[in-house]
């Protein structure tokens, strides 16, 4: 087994916003083959742990936070009782997720009794290419048991963050499936049947009682019950002319927001979402010279809902703020960035994103301080529907802003693309 050393090519100082890149150390055979890409990457609820799909089969999972030292260069902390582990999947890994995640609302002094049932039975879901999703025991390294159903690639996989043992996955054969862990494998999962193709993404609300859905082909943004386990309604309203690919799909923290992701040609655009009522709300798209060369692969709302990180085939990671038409952070314009997922650290601060070279990038991305109003929004979303704010006796302009209807549209493509200067 080789150490987490082994693994690392390069380390970087802070610079640009990049403050670590891990490379996967591969034999020269491999490198650039098809099978050594990071299709998922993923932090454990409380932060503590890292996860990422470095390709060929294998997870690494790593403690986190990593070391800095004294002049700001982030270090990797070789000492011999690290507990990092290597899990050998034996397939190509498409999809992985921590869990169980805590509730977002958790009542008053369960906070400490929910982190320490999380650190005595964290568990790690990896989507196989053979449709299997093999669980694992974070804590041993070692694999629990097989969940088997999927006739296809396990491409995503989320686990309800209400403490449960609930995983839902989405796969290559049209289907998702609601998966009781409890039972250890032993009981046959919901599944949730409609679309007509590859099903490449799936969220869950923040309140545990929707899921969204979306297809790569069939371009269908799906909303299901979570408590009926049936199909609510398609998110339409995508009206472009050219064909389209949809790539991603998240839940606002507070889950009155859905944002999906699509491209086309040489642009590529978010559509937000009232889950709701089904109406979308607004549109950011962007547009490039090259035709093809402007996909977007993924999309993730910060753990406070003020931004969105990006993740596209021209940049290896964007931040944008929704309502704002330019990006409160972008990298340099970079053709082989090669990125295919991201995610957020829990308290927000810092991004990783994995890269089609089986590689993972960490980024510092900018801090937001929550107004007041957007943190008594939040509260209240997360609990009260948009069809429950509009019975409010309220004036229009609030209920616009608890509703996000405030939020302006940027439909038009974006002009501010020859700026390359990163924040």
């Amino acid at each position: 087994m080789c150490s987490l050393k082994d693994n690392i090519r390069r380390i970087r100082p802070a610079s640009d916003g990049l403050i670590l890149e891990l490379k996967s150390a591969h034999p020269p055979s491999l490198e650039g083959r098809a099978g050594c890409e990071t299709w998922s990457v993923d932090f454990s609820p409380d932060g503590s742990w890292f996860a990422w799909s470095m390709g060929h089969g294998i997870v690494w999972v790593i403690a986190w936070p990593l070391r800095h030292d004294k002049v700001n260069r982030v270090e990797i902390a070789l000492e011999s009782n690290r507990q990092d582990k290597t899990l050998n999947c034996g397939q190509t890994v498409w999809g992985l997720a921590f869990g169980p995640r805590p509730s977002k609302t958790p009542a008053p002094g369960e906070k400490a009794a929910s982190c320490e049932r999380e650190s005595s039975r964290l568990l790690l879901a990896t989507g196989l290419d053979n449709g299997v999703i093999k669980i694992w025991d974070v804590v041993t390294g070692q694999p629990r048991f097989d969940l088997k159903g999927h006739e296809g690639i396990a491409r995503d996989l989320v686990f309800t963050p209400n403490e449960k043992l609930t995983l839902i996955s989405s796969s290559r054969d049209k289907t998702l499936r609601i998966w009781d862990l409890t039972q250890k494998g032993e009981k046959e999962p919901h599944v949730l049947s409609g679309h007509k193709d590859w099903v490449s993404c799936c969220s869950v609300s923040p309140d545990c009682s929707m899921i969204a859905s979306v297809g790569r082909f069939d371009r269908m943004v799906c909303l299901w019950s979570l408590r009926s386990y049936t199909f609510i309604r398609n998110l339409t309203g995508i009206n472009h002319k050219t064909f389209y690919l949809l790539a991603s799909c998240d839940f606002s923290p507070d889950g009155a927001l859905l944002a999906t992701a699509a491209f086309s040609g040489s642009s590529w655009w978010i559509d937000l979402w009232d889950p709701y009522t089904a109406q979308k709300l607004s549109t950011l798209m962007d547009c490039s010279e090259m035709y093809g060369q402007n996909q977007i692969s993924s999309l993730r709302f910060s753990p406070e809902g003020l931004q969105l990180a990006i993740v596209t085939e021209d940049r290896a990671l964007q931040m944008w703020e929704p309502g704002q038409r330019g990006m409160v952070m972008q990298t340099k314009e970079d053709r082989t960035s090669n990125g295919l997922c991201c995610n957020f650290h829990p308290q927000g601060g810092v991004v990783a994103t994995g890269t089609r070279d089986g590689h993972v990038r960490f980024w510092m991305v900018p801090r937001s301080v929550p107004s007041l109003c957007h943190l008594c929004r939040s509260v209240l979303r997360h609990s009260v529907s948009t069809h429950q704010v509009e019975a409010l006796p309220i004036p229009r302009r609030i209920l616009e802003f608890l509703t996000y209807r405030d939020i302006p549209d940027h439909s038009e493509a974006r002009s501010d693309r020859s700026s390359d200067e990163e924040e």
